[in-house]
């Protein structure tokens, strides 16, 4: 027998490479399909980790018809409220341990977007504000009769933030369109989840009821700094709510600044931090409160630059019952919110308020 071994011609070697070369590709196939699958089941996740950090309130069913009329252009109307809840460890504990219970609205904006979503204005309600509260029902369903002479910020604590928007409606005769609550917790992981935000400190703040230390000029605060910085009240001005609200709108301008100033779709591991401590940190309107609505109202502001937003305090004059509190002053505040329900331009004389807080 010949030792001698036929080998194979091309066309045999051809048959023979032609299963190997379908069992690489049906196996590189599997992987693929098994990294998508991975992928989109990662971007579910995500998603709907997202997605379900935020608390919905159905103010449309809470107030029902008996609301102003909404705006003939595409303006927007917000309520945005800072609240003082207590609610958990890091809340108390950032609220200096106070025990006070339920919340109140720390801090109160109605931001107006005119028609074309290319400027804003934030309108401040001092919590200190004499309102008159309209009948409203409570968390628990039994009704709250309307009532003269209550302060703003127990509103919320009295009836919800369904009250509360309800409350803004009578005063101002603006439809608010959205709400966004957010409380102290949230507020300090928010500022910390982009880095913390800069500010110029107007003066040397000495704080000894927050511990706020903060000498003039440009400072980079953190969470648990920016928060201190928003509330207080004996470190500035003559001690009143009416002395912080400066600080409050020159943070929120340099917040918003430092939102837009960072390039989060170059970065999608800060883009989902930032975005995880947002969606968690917020109570919006039931319109709101889904990523997507979320997202698309975001888009849709993208062409407000932080830089022209006006801050303005709602005009107030000191109560001639109690210097303590400050009730509307007209006729500026009637011109103001007349300004906003109309879309047009805000007045000089509607933007300057008899008492300051120094």
């Amino acid at each position: 027998m010949s030792n001698d071994v036929m080998s194979p011609g091309p066309r045999a070697s051809r048959r023979a490479a032609k299963p190997r070369k379908r069992r690489g590709l049906k196996i590189t196939l599997i992987v693929l399909l098994v990294l998508l699958l991975a992928a989109g089941g990662t971007a579910y996740w995500l998603y709907s980790r997202l997605d379900g950090n935020i608390t919905g309130v159905d103010i449309n069913k809470a107030l029902g018809e008996d609301r102003p009329e909404k705006l003939p252009t595409s303006g927007q109307n917000l309520l945005v409220l800072g609240s003082d809840s207590r609610a958990g460890a890091e809340n108390e504990e950032l609220g200096g341990g106070g025990k006070a219970g339920g919340a109140r609205s720390d801090t109160a904006l109605v931001v107006h977007i005119p028609e074309g979503r290319s400027k804003a204005v934030a309108v401040s309600i001092p919590r200190d504000t004499l309102v008159t509260r309209p009948e409203c029902a409570t968390g628990g369903g039994a009704d709250l009769p309307a009532k003269e002479r209550v302060m703003f910020n127990s509103v919320y604590a009295q009836a919800g933030p369904a009250c509360v928007v309800k409350t803004v409606e009578k005063m101002s005769g603006v439809r608010i369109d959205h709400y966004l609550e957010i409380d102290f917790a949230g507020f300090k992981d928010l500022v910390d989840a982009i880095g913390g935000v800069t500010v110029d400190v107007p003066q040397d703040i000495n704080d000894k009821a927050s511990g706020l230390n903060l000498t003039a000029g440009p400072q980079k605060l953190d969470g648990t700094e920016s928060l201190a910085y928003v509330r207080t009240r004996h470190g500035i001005g003559d001690g009143s709510d009416l002395g912080r609200i400066g600080l409050q709108q020159q943070f929120l301008i340099a917040l918003l600044s430092e939102v837009k100033s960072q390039d989060l779709l170059g970065s999608p591991a800060s883009s989902y931090k930032i975005a995880n401590s947002a969606t968690k940190a917020l109570t919006t309107d039931s319109g709101l409160a889904s990523l997507t609505s979320l997202a698309e109202f975001a888009r849709s502001m993208n062409g407000v630059d932080p830089a022209s937003m006006e801050t303005i305090m709602l005009p107030v004059a000191y109560d001639r019952i109690d210097p303590n509190r400050v009730v509307a002053a007209e006729p500026q505040a009637g011109q103001l919110w007349k300004a906003i329900r109309e879309d047009t331009p805000i007045p000089e004389e509607a933007k300057k308020s008899p008492a300051t807080g120094g």
